[in-house]
């Protein structure tokens, strides 16, 4: 596999992981956003403005969640760094035992009820931080790749570069970002759709999918070393 092929790989697993996390998570715990933290400002809003919706204390905890699984990769890759160790080996390992704890706190909060018990709130929050620990991963050790859990950025250049190719003004760098964009896009799709279907059958145990995804990136090269 060259550096080029295994890079698409990469961008299509965390793609893929990152909109099936997203949705599983809104699916499950009343609307939460996991991966895009920010929509729960939307749902907070709408909250306070009827009271008739859902206590709004697990999307007020959404953010800072966030930001811990933000921060502990970063002094996770930091520390990694300056003892020599396998940096995304073990930010993609950090990510695992976040999404577990996911999994087993909304197994044992099973049946959700009405409103967010504490372990509903124990696996939201632990699963907003594995994506906290995803987006930072993937920006300080996968820069190379398309952002895989915001998709806003990644339509906007992918349209932009489309049209510049349509009207014959792109060049093989352009036909290559579009690629680029394309795949991890296409991914995160099929995996938020993947997502409602197995959480509707299998519950969270469904979150093993992504936990897999995790498993077997830790299994190809680090950045840097595919030849070696």
């Amino acid at each position: 596999m060259t550096p080029d092929q295994r890079n698409r790989l990469r961008s299509i697993d965390m793609g893929f992981l990152a909109g099936y996390v997203d949705t599983l998570g809104f699916v499950a715990l009343f609307g939460l956003f996991t991966a895009h933290v920010t929509g729960n400002f939307v749902l907070i809003g709408v909250a306070l403005a009827d009271a008739s919706k859902a206590s709004i204390l697990l999307k007020f905890l959404a953010f800072p969640a966030f930001i811990a699984g933000i921060a502990m990769a970063r002094l996770l890759i930091l520390a990694s760094e300056r003892r020599q160790w396998p940096a995304l080996t073990l930010a993609l390992l950090l990510q695992v035992v976040l999404l577990a704890g996911f999994m087993l706190a909304g197994m044992a909060a099973a049946p959700m009820g009405e409103s967010a018990s504490p372990l509903a709130m124990a696996a939201g929050l632990s699963g907003t931080a594995a994506m906290g620990a995803h987006s930072a991963s993937s920006r300080l050790l996968l820069a190379q790749l398309a952002p895989t859990s915001m998709m806003t950025g990644n339509v906007t250049q992918l349209v932009i570069d489309s049209i510049d190719v349509l009207r014959g003004a792109g060049d093989a760098a352009t036909s290559a970002r579009c690629g680029k964009f394309f795949w991890p896009l296409l991914a995160f799709a099929i995996g938020a759709i993947a997502a409602a279907f197995a959480y509707m059958a299998f519950g969270f145990i469904a979150l093993l999918v992504p936990i897999a995804i995790l498993c077997a990136e830790v299994a190809l090269p680090e950045p840097g070393k595919e030849a070696a």
